[in-house]
């Protein structure tokens, strides 16, 4: 339910005052819907407004444009307009700078996003580790001889093997990158975040990447960067 009348008003007189420039009708209204007042409404409450002097108004043609009353307002002297103009300078030049922190932020926000998360991280490591203990278990029998098989075959149990060597590499080396950058300037104890994140290097659980890459037959280990 719209406003009564000198509700109304007061909305109007309210919104001229804290605008304190030209309006018309349309102006007026646009921005006064929230309070439910139709374009008519708001006509009335300008020009009983006018009439009663607490708003000023130019006639343009058919077309009236409603100001407020600018005796009601301080008008700073020279000094004081000094100021102000030094004081928003000053701003202008904080808000830049926020803008920038905002956008470095958010550039390092979409940069960490594109990685993978620590639990993903944890989660593929984990699978990654199981299925290297099953395949170094499967080699060890090989090497004694427990089971015959083809060449062929063992050529890729071992390719696999060492393809799994190789992203248990990539994928610890992912990890600690991303886990730098996140405790970079961390301002807590990082062996006590580490613990609360449940993150375990593997030589927390008595694994080590060279040991198993050590049980790779030479001449198939690759190269660190691949």
């Amino acid at each position: 339910m719209a406003p009564k009348m000198d509700n109304t008003e007061a909305i109007v007189l309210n919104f001229v005052n804290e605008q304190n420039r030209p309006l018309n009708t349309q102006n007026a209204a646009d921005a006064l819907q929230k309070f439910s007042l139709k374009k008519t409404a708001v006509q009335k409450a300008l020009d009983s407004l006018a009439d009663a002097g607490k708003i000023t108004f130019k006639e343009y043609g058919k077309q009236k444009l409603y100001i407020a009353r600018q005796d009601q307002f301080e008008i700073p002297n020279t000094e004081e307009l000094a100021l102000m103009k030094e004081e928003n300078a000053k701003l202008q030049e904080q808000l830049q700078e926020k803008k920038k922190t905002i956008s470095e932020v958010e550039s390092e926000i979409k940069s960490l996003q594109s990685n993978l998360t620590l639990e993903e991280i944890q989660e593929k490591d984990a699978k990654l580790r199981k299925e290297v203990k099953e395949m170094e278990e499967k080699l060890i029998k090989l090497r004694e001889g427990v089971t015959l098989v083809r060449p062929e075959d063992k050529k890729a149990v071992e390719d696999m093997y060492s393809d799994k060597i190789n992203q248990w590499r990539k994928r610890k080396r992912m990890f600690r990158d991303i886990w730098d950058t996140v405790t970079e300037n961390f301002p807590r104890d990082i062996k006590e975040f580490k613990e609360e994140l449940g993150v375990e290097y593997d030589e927390d659980v008595g694994l080590s990447l060279q040991a198993y890459s050590d049980l790779i037959p030479h001449g198939k280990k690759r190269g660190r960067g691949q």
